[in-house]
């Protein structure tokens, strides 16, 4: 840990961010961002591991009993919304209320859909629904260009290295968020699951109003006149920042190839785990898979608080608070965590939760995040266009091996028995993809949108990300109609096709995209 001096920030003329320590060679304010998103993504994947099955749930279970088409299309409505609002959070944030702001706003909003989710009616559930896909809005646009805004010309090479812990944040929310929420909420009550998500959100957001000190004028709503002082700093010239633009549109517009394949995961791969999928576990089998998932969590959970225990000793004193609401959440999660693995050892008979696997996605990204970042750094680091393509091939390959694994189930069945192994290596397949797409395309806008387009770039790739997750449910809710009229095989197929196709048609626009981006690699 070192401590630098005070910087000016070119950002806001006349005013001073303060340079604090850095933890791990990055800004501290990094890992209050760490944080928050953590527990914001803790809050949005564990709600969505349970969207599916609680609908599908027959009343008798304590669900509503609706058909995979019907809740694969809410599904993807709901996604589709929660990517949508982005674009506009982003505008509020350039012209109103400012990056921070912004995500505290939303923050708390997220926290208010959460309560409304627990409440357990059908005029509730739907007001939350609502509640989470407006606070999202504000909030996710506006956190990811506030860590852009981490980094000048003194720390720009950490830029990069910074995303990539940013988004083990977000998949370490992922991670806890389905396991806790899915088991509470498959295994003990649905409301529970639901209720748990909410905790955890309102503890990030009151961390991060407590912390906004570390900040600075970092995130601070823009006048007037500081605008214009800002933009004349900025001396690219106007065509090299439309070309640069339309890069950001084209990576933008390829997301979609990949998240409407991706995010099958919360809909159609969840009706595959639960009904497809061999998840009984006896004798041997059952043993390991409980030492594996005891590994598989408690291990991250170290990890984590490790991180906390950092950021208490760069921040001190001053922001006591906010250092005890993230113990107070800490604490919740090693004693779920605990409770979970002690009820599982004390079965004989281990089923595996049909949301678990969900985890899978979130523990490969915080194994192999290091080792993508070393690769980048090391051995190879092509350019955006190329690790895109890869990453969209990447993706394909996992259906790939879903539709093999798949070939065996009767035309028209409505379970079976497939090994876990085809899922898991799926997961494995679908992360590796993620991690050649997704922090590199955060890393690109931050890199290629002049200073007063952030809030704004960042809701176009959501935006991107909306559409892909409205058609991964309107694809997702045809499982049954594909796999009666063909077979579950052709279905996964579909998957596998297009965004292999996708992917190589952005790699050949490698030359193109090299003249729009203009030097940024």
């Amino acid at each position: 840990m070192t401590t630098t001096s005070p910087v000016a920030n070119p950002a806001m003329p006349g005013r001073v961010a303060p340079a604090p320590a850095t933890i791990l060679g990055q800004p501290n304010q990094l890992f209050v961002l760490f944080f928050t998103e953590m527990w914001e993504r803790f809050s949005y994947y564990g709600m969505r591991a349970l969207l599916v099955l609680f609908l599908v749930t027959e009343a008798s279970k304590g669900g509503w009993g609706w058909s995979r088409a019907e809740a694969t299309n809410l599904y993807g409505w709901y996604t589709g919304l929660v990517y949508l609002t982005p674009i506009l959070g982003g505008y509020i944030a350039d012209r109103l209320l400012g990056t921070r702001r912004s995500v505290l706003l939303g923050g708390f909003i997220i926290a208010a859909g959460h309560v409304a989710l627990f409440m357990e009616t059908v005029t509730s559930f739907y007001i939350g629904l609502g509640l989470v896909v407006i606070g999202t809005g504000l909030f996710k646009p506006n956190i990811s260009a506030i860590v852009g805004q981490l980094y000048g010309k003194d720390n720009e090479g950490a830029r990069d290295g910074g995303y990539t812990l940013f988004y083990m944040g977000v998949n370490a929310g992922a991670f806890f968020g389905i396991s806790l929420c899915g088991y509470i909420g498959e295994k003990v009550s649905w409301n529970l699951g639901f209720g748990l998500a909410g905790v955890f959100m309102i503890l990030g957001a009151i961390q991060f109003w407590l912390s906004q000190g570390l900040f600075g004028a970092i995130g601070d709503k823009v006048d007037a006149a500081a605008k214009v002082a800002r933009e004349a700093l900025d001396d690219t010239p106007q065509h090299v920042v439309a070309d640069r633009l339309k890069a950001i549109f084209i990576f933008s517009f390829f997301t979609i190839f990949f998240w409407f394949a991706f995010e099958q995961a919360g809909g159609s791969m969840t009706i595959f785990a639960a009904d497809y999928t061999d998840r009984t576990l006896v004798g041997t089998s059952g043993f390991v898979f409980k030492i594996v998932n005891t590994a598989m969590t408690l291990v991250p959970a170290a990890i984590l608080s490790w991180l906390l225990f950092k950021l208490y000793r760069s921040t001190g004193g001053r922001y006591a608070l906010a250092n005890v609401s993230l113990a107070v959440a800490f604490a919740i999660i090693w004693g779920l965590c605990l409770w979970m693995l002690g009820r599982e050892f004390a079965m004989e008979q281990s089923e595996v939760p049909a949301t678990w696997f969900g985890v899978l996605n979130s523990f490969f990204i915080v194994v192999l995040a290091p080792m993508f970042s070393k690769l980048w750094e090391k051995h190879w680091n092509p350019s955006g266009p190329v690790k895109f393509g890869t990453g969209l091939v990447l993706l394909g390959l996992g259906f790939a091996v879903l539709s093999y694994g798949s070939a065996g189930i009767p035309q028209g069945a409505k379970t079976a028995q497939v090994s876990m192994m085809f899922l898991t290596l799926a997961y494995l397949f679908h992360t590796m993809g993620e991690l050649c797409l997704s922090p590199v395309g955060l890393s690109y806008i931050s890199k290629l949108a002049p200073a007063r387009l952030l809030g704004l770039m960042f809701g176009v790739w959501f935006l991107n990300t909306a559409i892909a997750n409205k058609i991964a449910g309107s694809t997702g809710a045809v499982i049954d109609q594909v796999s009666s009229q063909h077979s579950m095989s052709v279905f996964f197929l579909i998957f596998t096709v297009i965004p292999i196709a996708a992917g190589l048609v952005l790699m050949a626009m490698t030359p193109l995209m090299r003249k729009w981006m203009h030097g940024v690699h």
